[in-house]
């Protein structure tokens, strides 16, 4: 790590060289831990200011919103972790909200993931974890709860002196849940809050980015690369490098609409419902498959979507996953029962008899259609991108992985298999009768290629 200071400050005992060892430069402090005793080796292991990165300390000046706007990789989740830890021991926050994009992602990120609150205490003043009552309880007696995005009612009514918000750009109700966490956010002299996110452009984050009460922290995956797996900066590069999601999702660009995309996300925001309507026509599965099932393959596309009472189409549920077949196919029954669909519709370039016979497998009573799609993929999308443009297809909440692909792929930005986008496609044209995409029944599908399996 680079110096802060040129100075060498001059520690009278060994307890504070430990708390000055972060102002020196490498070759300083390789000497001075070469003296420390083995507790305070052990007290450096939680010593954030040693391991902290310039850019995830806390910022100075007067601001209320911290906007850590990066990569994936990058350390958000530590950066969220340590600031909150820092707020409590020193006194300044005592009633914390901790706000993710689902309860889960709370629990298995915030509070007990690897970077989460439980592992950046030393044992003796690790946190008591209560999930069952979505609290923390710290060892000075300050207190923090859980919140998820999918419900942020139960952000109403409670006060707090500091929130950390992470992913916020993927919550399911962004400004429903950030203006009750910050109607909450009252309490003390100057209450503040945190929010790590890898960049999405939606409106939310756009204007914390222009309020003039935020700081604005950014930076890439690599910033963090002594610490991330070669393995994953290989895979990310291969995935992302030289496309435009990968600005985003390595460089943590907020990206603007793609040049040729025939979705945008103005289009996708102005026309997103919160609700689904109480009552659908029809409501589908539709699936586009991997063909082959190995560490590259691509994932499946599995979207769930349903014609309302009133005409128009409404984006359920985004559950494409990366595995076997036999699991695609019980998660897409899943799909199928939960929300009382109709039809499973599965697209198949060489044959499907077996895939139906392995969806019955799971549910006898299924209604499968295999078809095939004869044109090429822009020329079956641009009807369904219409019927957005038109208003007439609404997404419940946000699905950010779904979004990201749509509003990421034109002729000239293409990279990948937009299996998501595929899904979609087929969903809202088996749900529009007035479609002119040509996707048509394959009679003679007899048999699906071995790679599936």
């Amino acid at each position: 790590m680079q110096s802060e200071s040129k100075k060498k400050p001059q520690p009278r005992d060994q307890s504070s060289k430990v708390q000055s060892i972060a102002q020196l430069n490498e070759a300083e402090r390789k000497n001075l831990i070469s003296k420390l005793t083995p507790k305070q080796l052990i007290d450096l292991r939680w010593d954030w200011d040693f391991w902290a990165r310039p850019e995830q300390r806390e910022p100075a000046g007067d601001w209320r919103i911290w906007l850590c706007l990066a990569g994936r990789g990058f350390g958000k989740s530590r950066l969220g972790s340590e600031y909150v830890r820092s707020c409590v021991d020193s006194g300044r926050a005592r009633r914390i909200a901790l706000v993710g994009r689902t309860a889960a992602d709370v629990r298995d990120v915030m509070v007990t993931g690897p970077s989460g609150i439980l592992n950046c205490y030393p044992p003796n003043q690790r946190p008591l974890y209560e999930p069952s009552k979505r609290r923390i309880t710290f060892h000075n007696g300050a207190i923090a709860h859980c919140y998820s995005s999918e419900k942020p009612d139960a952000l109403r009514g409670p006060q707090h002196d500091l929130a950390w918000a992470d992913e916020a750009a993927a919550w399911a109700y962004p400004y429903a849940t950030w203006d009750q966490l910050m109607f909450g956010l009252r309490l003390g002299q100057a209450p503040r809050c945190v929010v790590t996110t890898t960049p999405r452009p939606i409106q939310l984050i756009k204007d914390l980015v222009k309020s003039k009460t935020t700081h604005v922290t950014r930076g890439s995956t690599f910033a963090n690369s002594d610490n991330l797996a070669p393995a994953f900066l290989e895979q990310i590069l291969d995935k992302y490098q030289n496309t435009s999601l990968g600005q985003q999702e390595i460089y943590a660009e907020l990206l603007e609409e793609i040049p040729g995309a025939l979705w945008t996300r103005a289009t996708i925001d102005a026309h997103r419902v919160h609700q689904p309507p109480q009552s659908f026509r029809r409501i589908v599965v539709a699936v586009d498959p991997a063909v082959s099932h190995n560490a590259n393959s691509d994932e499946t596309g599995i979207v769930v979507a349903g014609l309302g009472a009133d005409g128009d189409f409404y984006v359920l549920e985004d559950a494409s996953i990366k595995t076997s077949v036999d699991k695609w196919a019980r998660a897409a029954v899943t799909r199928y029962q939960l929300h009382k669909a109709d039809r499973i519709v599965v697209e198949v370039n060489q044959g499907g008899d077996l895939v139906d016979r392995i969806l019955k497998q799971v549910d006898p009573s299924v209604n499968v259609r295999m078809i095939h799609a004869s044109k090429g993929k822009f020329a079956r999308a641009e009807p369904v991108a219409s019927r957005y443009e038109q208003g007439r297809v609404h997404h419940v909440g946000i699905l950010p992985a779904l979004e990201d692909q749509l509003c990421s792929y034109s002729p000239e930005y293409a990279s990948g298999s937009p299996d998501r986008l595929d899904a979609l496609v087929y969903a809202i044209t088996e749900l529009d009768s007035r479609s002119q995409i040509e996707i048509r029944i394959d009679p003679q599908a007899n048999h699906v290629p071995k790679s599936w399996f």
